[in-house]
């Protein structure tokens, strides 16, 4: 079993929990692989096995099974940028906030290692956002979304306006902050704080939604993600704020924005214990009123 550990804090807790992983997979005798970057962050924090594998970038050849996060959602939608077209299944163990990405609780570390060694889980494979422009811009974020894509003017200072078109047809001039296209598995996130629907995370869709809309009437839309969307930006303005999960590129009034699935996706890995409602309602708070418990 070959596991690669990652992380993008080495905080006290971090640090505790990362060493509780390390000793469940020494039981199973796992190869244990980090990235350089984690190694240098981590500076002997955690005193990782002499036979840990050290490398700069994950390729085939690294021949890995299992990547376990420690962090946060920000943290997962890191490592599955790192991973990109690979197919190595992701888990994350959520030393972070809400993480509903990063689901497995701290205390379940051990049952998870059990998991992997039992190939006691589930693959759960996430479609993504394929990203470009015309013309094209010289950029070192990714180009593909996990979460969502979202466009606003730069300074956030002023309405504007966008108008977006699917597969060639004109849906709306969008009057407001700016658009979100969020994913199924983004839909919990920027998207949902936005008014957007939650969608299942294995649903084939695009959710596309404003950001304060200037017009009251104007909805979120699902969307099949089988479509492309092409957006225009406002003439008015010269700069624009690009974010792909989070990451932000500098785009002017001159590009146009091509938004659709990429031919790939992301393998995210559940254990026989994740159920996704459950994760909705411990972390969206459902079910606290008492008379739901009648």
């Amino acid at each position: 079993m070959r596991v690669l550990i990652y992380s993008q804090s080495v905080n006290t807790e971090t640090v505790e929990y990362i060493k509780v992983c390390i000793n469940e997979l020494k039981k199973y005798k796992a190869k244990l692989y980090i990235t350089d970057c984690f190694n240098k962050i981590n500076n002997n924090k955690i005193k990782f096995p002499s036979k840990t594998t050290i490398i700069k970038k994950i390729s085939k050849t690294n021949k890995i099974d299992f990547l376990i996060c420690f962090g946060g959602d920000g943290t997962m939608l890191k490592a599955a940028h790192l991973v990109n077209k690979l197919n190595i299944p992701i888990t994350g163990i959520n030393t972070g906030r809400l993480g509903f990405l990063a689901n497995i609780p701290k205390q379940n570390i051990s049952d998870l290692i059990t998991s992997l060694k039992d190939k006691n889980f589930h693959i759960s494979p996430r479609s993504i956002i394929k990203v470009y422009t015309s013309p094209k811009i010289k950029s070192s974020i990714s180009k593909f979304a996990i979460n969502e894509v979202s466009i606003t003017e730069k300074n956030h200072l002023s309405l504007i306006s966008i108008k977006a078109y699917v597969n060639g047809n004109f849906l709306n001039t969008y009057w407001g902050d700016g658009l979100i296209v969020s994913t199924p598995t983004g839909s919990t996130a920027h998207s949902l704080s936005c008014g957007g629907p939650i969608v299942m995370p294995d649903s084939e869709n695009f959710i596309i939604t404003p950001i304060s809309s200037h017009n009251l009437n104007v909805r979120p839309l699902v969307i099949s993600n089988e479509s492309v969307i092409k957006v225009y930006l406002d003439p008015r303005f010269k700069s624009f704020n690009l974010s792909i999960d989070g990451q932000t590129e500098k785009i002017t009034n001159k590009h146009v924005i091509y938004i659709k699935k990429e031919k790939f996706k992301i393998n995210f890995l559940l254990t026989k214990k994740n159920n996704y409602f459950d994760t909705l309602r411990n972390k969206l708070h459902w079910g606290l009123d008492k008379r739901n418990h009648d």
